[in-house]
């Protein structure tokens, strides 16, 4: 189980990022985006997540980091695929994670939402204590910032469709809503 103080997971490894913007003080919560990461694709372990999300990523690395070159992005959290939680961004500011994004009918998704990285891609299946700490974490965004409902738990790509397809075709959002619906039972009894 997480627990929140001023804004960061007390359970989690805490590498503040340069790529934050602060909230409005009247803006209120209400969206949890689920996305994928691996750097290179389809590679996982490492530290070139953080290192981009850090501002430090060598674009000399791997060819794929080209595109990656002054590149300004980060998210609240990355859930790593042994389960390992990073956070990058407190939860009252906004990470960099959305781009031009929309969710109903509402534009600039990272003023009102929370980002949470999968290490991952679209089409490798996640692994079962990324379900279990995705579940708990969600829990805890929920009880602290109660206007994330159920139906405002999303992925990327439900945010921006036309260019993102995040977490993929392979993220059991039924699993994942049974088991978060279940969890919130057991803790509420």
């Amino acid at each position: 189980m997480f627990s929140i103080s001023s804004g960061w997971l007390t359970q989690a490894e805490h590498l503040p990022s340069p790529f934050y913007s602060p909230r409005e003080l009247d803006e209120e919560i209400s969206l949890l985006v689920v996305h994928n990461i691996s750097l290179p694709a389809g590679q996982f372990g490492g530290n070139y997540i953080s290192d981009l999300f850090l501002g430090q990523l060598d674009c000399n690395a791997h060819v794929s980091f080209n595109d990656l070159r002054g590149v300004e992005v980060s998210a609240h959290c990355l859930i790593r695929r042994d389960g390992h939680v990073i956070q990058y961004v407190a939860f009252t500011d906004k990470a960099w994670h959305a781009g031009v994004s929309s969710f109903n009918k509402r534009d600039r998704c990272n003023d009102y939402s929370i980002g949470i990285e999968l290490e991952g891609t679209d089409d490798i299946s996640y692994t079962a204590v990324q379900y279990q700490q995705l579940i708990s974490l969600t829990l805890c965004l929920q009880d602290q910032f109660p206007a994330i409902i159920m139906d405002n738990v999303v992925g990327h790509c439900d945010i921006a469709p036309v260019r993102k397809t995040d977490p993929g075709p392979v993220f059991d959002w039924q699993y994942f809503r049974q088991c978060l619906t279940e969890q919130a039972t057991r803790n509420n009894t």
